[in-house]
């Protein structure tokens, strides 16, 4: 009969192994199993994989730490590289700042000047009278230019230096919100539209205002030239209307001496060595023709003035002129040397200009005469006067009452005998008349 192993269903079982332990009289036998082999050859494995892997990484670990070292020293460098290049790249654009923030600073200096010149023109051009209208702001369709300076400093908080004397000048675009510049004269880096520069940018605002100022000054200058033009053609008008008379206007030849003449009453010392006139700019030449068409016309004026040119009776008719008539007394052909206004006794009789009395009282024919000098060998004379108001030495004015009319000496009634001598010679007093009529316009 055969015997079937246990363990015959799954094939043969392990045997277990026995391990005795004999000490002395004691015995003990311990049973080693094969999950216990196992298990113990399972540990034994890891703890020798263990210490393979610590002694590799304690091989390697150097050579990992040196690859490790080298790579953040070389990213160190490719950062302090990149560092260095954008430091290059901030200083370069810095220097092109600054370098852009100069040229716009002396451009801006250079504008300032030339508008502070045109401003001390117009100061000068109003000192002559032209007026406040000879001053407009810049950026306006208007021929002159502001007397106030390029204020861009007040715009320096906020806008750029360009964009500041856009808006000054009234270039400048709606903004729409966006941000701007924070720095004064800060160059602008984007364009300003399609394809233009900040160099374009900066030509073109510059350039406008240059070729503002220059309109200004050549509005200016033509404005000068008109004046002076003006002041010729009516010193000229003045001296024709007052040669119909057959007086002579003096020569002004000798502006710079008869000004002082003129402005102070009376003769002034003057002299020095002579010295080449200093070299004049344009405006300077121009400035001094209108000075001396100014004072030109001024002394003509004043020469004009002092002719007698008004009325003497005014709003009264003239009853006889001047030349060859009838003698009223006689009743033959006689000189009539006045013309005769027609006024009762008592009306006013009034100076034709100023000047000084150099007679005053009767004079035969004349009855109560006043004859008045006005200088430059003119003087005029006012007969049969019923009173006399002056004495002789007086000096009279214009338009002055001097007495009243009557018909003292040989006279046949009431009315006013008035005369024009030149030079101790009578002239028809009706040239004067007419001319003050005709020079009213120019001379008041």
């Amino acid at each position: 009969m055969s015997v079937r192993p246990a363990n015959g269903a799954f094939g043969r079982r392990s045997q277990s192994h026995v391990l005795i332990l004999a000490s002395g009289n004691r015995i003990r036998h311990v049973t080693i199993r094969p999950w216990m082999v196992a298990i113990t050859t399972s540990i034994i494995g890891a703890f020798a994989i263990g210490y393979l892997a610590a002694t590799t990484y304690l091989v390697l670990r150097d050579d990992l730490i040196g690859g490790t070292i080298a790579r953040q020293a070389r990213m160190q460098h490719e950062y302090e590289d990149r560092i260095t290049a954008l430091r290059a790249q901030v200083d370069r654009v810095t220097s092109r700042q600054l370098l852009d923030q100069q040229v716009v600073e002396e451009k801006v200096e250079k504008l300032l000047q030339q508008q502070l010149e045109i401003s001390s023109r117009g100061e000068r051009l109003d000192a002559l009278g032209i007026g406040p209208e000879s001053v407009v702001p810049i950026g306006h369709d208007a021929s002159l230019p502001n007397t106030e300076p390029l204020a861009y400093e007040e715009h320096a908080g906020t806008k750029s230096g360009l964009e500041a004397i856009e808006k000054i000048i009234g270039m400048a675009e709606p903004n729409n919100g966006a941000p701007t510049a924070r720095a004064a004269f800060a160059p602008i880096t984007a364009t300003a539209g399609a394809g233009e520069t900040t160099s374009d940018r900066a030509d073109r605002v510059f350039s406008r205002v240059t070729l503002s100022l220059k309109g200004v000054a050549h509005e200016q200058m033509a404005h000068i030239r008109q004046m002076t033009d003006g002041a010729l053609r009516v010193s000229e008008a003045i001296r024709s209307i007052v040669d119909r008379t057959g007086v002579v206007l003096p020569d002004h030849e000798a502006a710079d001496v008869t000004s002082a003449v003129l402005r102070t009453g009376e003769s002034t010392g003057i002299g020095g060595p002579f010295v080449e006139p200093q070299r004049e700019d344009e405006f300077e030449q121009s400035l001094a023709a209108l000075d001396s068409a100014l004072l030109e016309l001024e002394q003509t004026r004043a020469a004009a003035r002092k002719l007698p040119l008004a009325s003497p009776a005014p709003a009264n008719d003239i009853t006889s002129t001047f030349g060859n008539r009838l003698d009223p007394f006689f009743g033959r052909l006689a000189l009539h040397a006045g013309v005769d206004f027609r006024a009762q006794t008592g009306t006013r009789i009034r100076s034709t200009a100023a000047g000084t009395v150099t007679a005053a009282g009767a004079a035969g024919g004349y009855g109560n005469l006043i004859e008045i000098d006005h200088g430059n060998g003119v003087s005029t004379r006012y007969a049969h006067l019923a009173v006399v108001l002056v004495n002789v030495g007086d000096r009279v004015k214009a338009d002055q009452v001097i007495g009243k009319s009557g018909s003292t000496g040989r006279s046949t009634g009431p009315h006013l005998h008035y005369e024009v001598r030149l030079n101790g010679e009578a002239v028809d007093p009706m040239r004067f008349l007419s001319a003050g009529a005709k020079l009213a316009d120019y001379i008041d």
